[in-house]
């Protein structure tokens, strides 16, 4: 079992990412105000001592526990660390993501190093922002200055700044989308103090308001974790802290991809190059912020102008052709500006249009690229020139689509999310019900299902009263989930998909992984001739590469039938999985609009 303390966002996030686990859990925390729903959740509510944590762990065989607690819940932080050092069970620290921030800001080590600063600099009013617990721990400035409290609209919390002794009329309640900058006009403060509290914690946006005011900021640091706490700070780090230390709690092992290994081993090869830094692991930054640590396996200064790193592909327990092989970077200095890309031994050659590449690049997609540049340019200012190579990936590419996508001599280095989650197993159609489950359970009045969180995203606009358990991936499985979606109840369904899967559903395919199905040009091709498209568009389908070249129809008539056919097959082979209730298919286009949608009510 794996007990969570929570309250804070990143305790919503450790709760959901082990709901996917299907594994019965515990999640703590001291007041009852949090809402989360999750299926397979036990909540614990009230303060826990370290003897009380102990007892529990000791009664419930407690094998990890996760602290995902506010930064500054320091003494729970404390409790938590003697009570696992005295079980000899390791902790997994979630912490929030700290942005790097502007010089101008004046920190302070506690909230008694702040009263003096404040003073010696001689504030006269103050807009604090540090939270109702804070009010006994400031008073020696407000008893002798003005000063506001901006704190939760709750009766707890008035009763706190009455206790304190805080005049009552000096109070003001913190409103959801507030806007800052409007608000610190309103109140005019000669500085604010805030807490370190992240990016989770709306720090970013009080800073950004009170520089664009001309207001001090005064930042009490967050206090320093206790040892041997293991980092993380997010739910795929998370995801694999859980899986190495409670092995089985998980069906199935999560993994990197190719582009997240080659971002590591260029950061690697670089600090090896310009640092003399041979690292043993190595942090990257994912494409959602999250921060993760892979292990380096070789890494080498080749001579004085290039060193060369190298990372073994983990791709979990899903079946992907590059586990268990070696993704290398070799970075050299340089004479032109930027980072270049070159073609490395196994990575391929893009040959053909269509891609998101020019012909003639190595292919080492959009997603990676940035990743690698990004890391890179954080640590030297100068021109470079990266190669990645695979030295077995012309043999492992034949096991690919990569030839039919006119790529050749290697594999592609990919990675949208920087993580594999293994799709192909039945632990994920399990994952999507228990989801499909709890939304069902908190009354969604709608399910609505998407790939992924790139078409979540842009579906979500279109029912902003739902809520956030409404929203469902199905990844692959669109048959499964609406099959899920008809035997829980549903009424309603609508699906967000892209072009790509469109193209496969249009066609029956229910499960829309490429290992299984490809893009069928010739159904096209047929699908145009019968909605009487140009010959300029049949030559279009004849010529490309990826479905998404489709927007790219010049010929608006043709574009808006032919798409509108495509919907209306996706829809016609989604039928029969949701028979009874209204389900509406909405095609997104690149830049995330819903270009094209079909809807049962239409019929």
């Amino acid at each position: 079992m794996i007990l969570i303390f929570g309250g804070t966002t990143e305790g919503r996030t450790a709760a959901e990412t082990l709901d996917e686990a299907g594994q019965p859990f515990y999640y703590s925390t001291r007041g009852t105000l949090q809402e989360v729903t999750c299926r397979n959740m036990t909540r614990l509510t009230g303060n826990m001592d370290s003897e009380k944590i102990i007892s529990f762990c000791c009664e419930h065989d407690i094998r990890l526990i996760i602290d995902a607690a506010h930064p500054f819940a320091q003494q729970l932080h404390q409790n938590i660390f003697l009570a696992a050092k005295e079980l000899t069970i390791k902790v997994v620290r979630l912490e929030r993501i700290y942005p790097e921030l502007s010089e101008e800001i004046i920190w302070c080590d506690d909230f008694e190093d702040a009263v003096a600063r404040m003073k010696q600099d001689g504030i006269e009013k103050l807009l604090a922002l540090t939270g109702t617990q804070t009010i006994a721990k400031l008073q020696g400035f407000w008893k002798e200055h003005d000063c506001i409290f901006r704190v939760l609209e709750r009766s707890e919390s008035v009763d706190i700044a009455i206790k304190a002794g805080f005049p009552k009329e000096k109070l003001i309640f913190y409103q959801p989308e507030e806007d800052e900058s409007l608000l610190f006009k309103q109140l005019s403060p000669q500085a604010i103090i805030t807490k370190e509290s992240g990016s989770s914690g709306g720090f970013i946006e009080k800073i950004e308001a009170a520089l664009k005011n001309g207001i001090k900021i005064y930042v009490v640091r967050r206090p320093p974790l206790p040892e041997g706490f293991i980092t993380v700070n997010g739910k795929y780090g998370l995801r694999r802290a859980v899986e190495l230390n409670v092995p089985g709690f998980y069906a199935l092992r999560s993994g990197f991809t190719t582009g997240t290994c080659a971002t590591a081993a260029a950061k690697a090869a670089l600090l090896a190059l310009t640092e003399e830094c041979f690292e043993e692991k190595t942090e990257v930054t994912l494409p959602d912020g999250e921060r993760v640590v892979l292990p380096i396996y070789k890494v080498e200064k080749t001579d004085e102008n290039t060193a060369a790193a190298s990372v073994i592909k983990d791709a979990g327990d899903d079946p992907d052709v590059t586990h268990g092989h070696q993704i290398v970077a070799a970075v050299s200095f340089s004479d032109s500006p930027g980072i270049h890309f070159l073609q490395g031994k196994g990575v391929g050659k893009v040959t053909l249009p269509g891609l998101g590449l020019a012909v003639g690049e190595p292919a080492i997609n959009s997603t990676p690229r940035k990743m690698i540049v990004n890391e890179l340019s954080l640590l030297y200012g100068g021109g470079l020139d990266v190669t990645i190579s695979v030295p077995e990936g012309e043999a492992l590419a034949l096991k690919t689509f990569n030839p039919k996508l006119g790529i050749i001599g290697g594999i592609s280095i990919i990675g949208t999310s920087g993580i594999v989650k293994p799709f192909s197993s039945e632990a994920f159609v399990d994952a999507i019900r228990k989801e499909v489950e709890v939304a069902y359970a908190v009354n969604a009045e709608r399910l609505v299902i998407n790939s992924g969180a790139k078409s979540e995203k842009f579906v979500r606009s279109l029912y902003p009263n739902l809520p956030p358990q409404a929203f469902v991936h199905y990844g692959n499985f669109i048959g499964e989930t609406l099959k899920i979606a008809a035997e829980t109840g549903f009424q309603k369904v609508s699906m967000g998909i892209m072009i790509g899967k469109a193209v496969k559903l249009a066609e029956g395919h229910l499960d829309t992984h490429s290992k299984k199905v490809v893009m069928n040009k010739d159904f096209l091709k047929e699908i145009a001739i019968q909605c009487s498209c140009s010959d300029e568009t049949l030559a279009l389908i004849g010529q490309m590469t990826l479905a998404r070249e489709l927007w790219g129809i010049p010929n608006k008539k043709d574009k808006e039938i032919l798409f509108n056919k495509l919907v209306q097959l996706c829809h016609i082979h989604c039928t029969p999985l949701f028979p009874k209730g209204e389900l509406a298919i909405l095609l997104i286009n690149e830049t995330g609009e819903i270009s094209y949608q079909f809807h049962s009510t239409l019929l």
